[in-house]
């Protein structure tokens, strides 16, 4: 938080806005691990401001003129459960990093952990797992070329590049020899499927992604977080949510990132088979795709990782992400053995 002059910022606002600096109030928003998101109050109302995290940089999962510009071509698609962006600012002179401004959608978030008067109970958990699976297909099933979401990306080969990438991350952030990653990267570049799908993808779907409705929290008003958004192979997007849709029977440390381990919740052979219903793809080889989708939130942590062991953050929660990089790795090696998601 020293890192940042909120005293520019104000002084910004109010020049571009005519916002008196003495009225906004900054506050952080909790969050994941991943890029930081401020609450602006001010005499116009409320506003959610994004930045990169302090320290080390993954320019492409940071860029904020492209985060910004997703939201922007999602509403151009017809696609409402984008927050609209407002302001984008791409020098670094006043909070030491680029930044953008949105709108701020009030509603309950559900994080990673058992949050104090804000847990669904069995039916509610029920109707949002099935309602977060429909959203993902309504993201999944928007028109690409007249939107100009086309253009957000390369889809002809992106699964190769995936999997290239993600082991090349894993490689340079590498703290740790972990030999369950090492044989999972090979099965994934070894294994490769021929064909592909495309479609406009999230990359991050999970429940603390989603703003749901106070009175009804079974309802999504609005997902958050598309800074790795892009369009691919929608069977990897549905993958990485699979990976981070624990199980009771999961281990404790892969439980951190999600709570569909709670009760309500569909198993992820039940969310595979929903998806399969309405997706009209084929899912035959869904396996591939939540082992990589395994390794890629191992990586995740290990970047994160690595940014904590080299001192460049200072969350005590990164020091237990090597815990998560090492039951990610057994979890995607075991379910490669026993053919079993």
């Amino acid at each position: 938080m020293n890192e940042m002059n909120f005293d520019r910022l104000k002084a910004f606002l109010e020049e571009r806005f005519y916002w008196d600096p003495a009225s906004i109030k900054i506050s952080p928003l909790n969050g994941g691990f991943s890029n930081l998101t401020f609450l602006v109050e001010t005499p116009k109302g409320k506003f959610a401001l994004r930045r990169p995290p302090f320290g080390y940089k993954i320019n492409t999962a940071h860029d904020m003129a492209r985060e910004s510009g997703i939201q922007e071509a999602l509403h151009r698609a017809g696609y409402t459960k984008a927050p609209k962006s407002i302001l984008l600012y791409e020098d670094d002179r006043i909070l030491g990093a680029p930044f953008f401004v949105m709108e701020y959608i009030e509603g309950t978030v559900i994080r990673n952990r058992r949050p104090s008067g804000i847990i669904p109970n069995k039916e509610e958990f029920e109707k949002l797992a099935w309602n977060t699976i429909d959203a993902l297909l309504e993201l999944h099933h928007l028109e690409l070329r007249e939107s100009g979401l086309l253009l957000l990306g390369k889809p002809e080969g992106y699964v190769e590049r995936q999997i290239l990438g993600w082991t090349d991350r894993y490689l340079r952030a590498k703290t740790d020899e972990i030999a369950e990653m090492e044989k999972v990267a090979e099965w994934l570049k070894s294994n490769i499927p021929k064909k592909e799908n495309y479609a406009f993808i999230h990359n991050d779907f999970k429940y603390d992604n989603l703003i749901l409705e106070p009175e009804d929290i079974s309802e999504i008003k609005a997902v958050l977080d598309w800074e790795m958004s892009t369009v691919g192979e929608p069977l990897m997007d549905l993958g990485t949510s699979l990976a981070y849709w624990a199980q009771e029977d999961d281990e404790d440390i892969l439980k951190m990132f999600n709570l569909t381990h709670l009760p309500g919740n569909p198993t992820r052979q039940e969310v595979i088979e929903y998806y399969d219903r309405k997706s009209g793809l084929d899912l035959s080889n869904m396996l591939y795709y939540y082992v990589y989708g395994l390794f890629k939130v191992a990586v995740i942590a290990q970047q994160i990782y690595k940014r904590y062991k080299l001192g460049q953050a200072e969350d005590p929660r990164f020091a237990a992400l090597i815990e998560v990089v090492k039951a990610a790795g057994r979890k995607a090696e075991k379910s490669i053995l026993t053919e079993k998601i």
